[in-house]
């Protein structure tokens, strides 16, 4: 599971990037009902998506040359400088040195083998994140790779995850977690690119996924706000119903309402 309480190569922050940042906001604001608060103006137009004043995600004005609208999911790392160094070394690649961002913290973005953009949070005065796992917060991620053993051993090498494996009928699904955290800290899958039709012709992309108390409500508000159901909703067993979606300006995301869970055995 997600949590704030961050460890080393756990999610701690997530943004999109957007031609149209005012757009996004409306979208999101619409769809999610995030409200959205600058960082002020020495910080370019970037600002805070929230939730009863708790911050779910974060937003961005993109530059054409900056690469398409896309959501970037960040990692926990205690010494940023350290992390790119290692991904140089498990030859992913350096996008954006390390900065620090105004004292709140050190950020970099990196690739890794196959290309796909990441980021990673030292924190500084902001640790991350305020929630996950609410409804219209960050639930969970996946990485849509061509090659699953080379993505496992890239975040093995530069963030510490662990990797276990669930059996569906129709396949196997790689989970992660950080270092030593345990199953019980699982917080995203990688995603053979090949098997999903939905991603047919895609490009290796990191997707976000946000809960939600109706998948299907917000699919059809989704389309009235403008955006674009790449897989219309379908339940997993003992996942939850989800759908992928797109904003109007093309950043890839999907949507769960959880499966309750379980009872207890016994």
């Amino acid at each position: 599971m997600l949590t704030t309480r961050f460890v080393g190569g756990a999610p701690n922050w997530l943004e999109v990037g957007s031609p149209d940042l005012e757009g996004a906001v409306d979208f999101y604001r619409g769809l999610f009902g995030w409200g959205f608060r600058s960082a002020g103006p020495e910080a370019g137009g970037y600002g805070f998506f929230q939730l009863d004043g708790r911050t779910v995600a974060a937003g961005t004005r993109t530059a054409p040359d900056q690469g398409p609208p896309s959501w970037t999911a960040y990692f926990h790392s205690g010494d940023a400088q350290a992390t790119a160094k290692a991904v140089e070394e498990a030859h992913g690649t350096v996008l954006t040195p390390p900065v620090d961002v105004l004292g709140q913290g050190h950020t970099a973005i990196l690739a890794d083998r196959a290309g796909v953009p990441f980021g990673i949070w030292q924190p500084g005065q902001l640790a991350g994140l305020d929630v996950f796992e609410v409804p219209g917060s960050l639930c969970w991620l996946e990485l849509y790779s061509p090659d699953i053993a080379a993505a496992a051993g890239f975040f093995n090498a530069v963030l510490g995850w662990e990797t276990s494996s669930v059996t569906y009928p129709d396949g196997i699904y790689t989970c992660v977690n950080p270092a030593g955290a345990g199953e019980g800290a699982m917080f995203g899958g990688l995603v053979p690119l090949a098997d999903d039709p939905t991603e047919a012709g895609s490009d290796p992309y990191w997707l976000p996924y946000f809960e939600v108390t109706d998948t299907d409500a917000t699919v059809a508000r989704a389309r009235e706000l403008g955006g674009t159901v790449r897989m219309e909703p379908m339940d997993l067993p003992d996942v939850g119903r989800i759908a992928k979606l797109a904003d109007p300006y093309g950043a890839r995301f999907a949507v769960l309402k959880s499966a309750p869970p379980a009872p207890p055995t016994g």
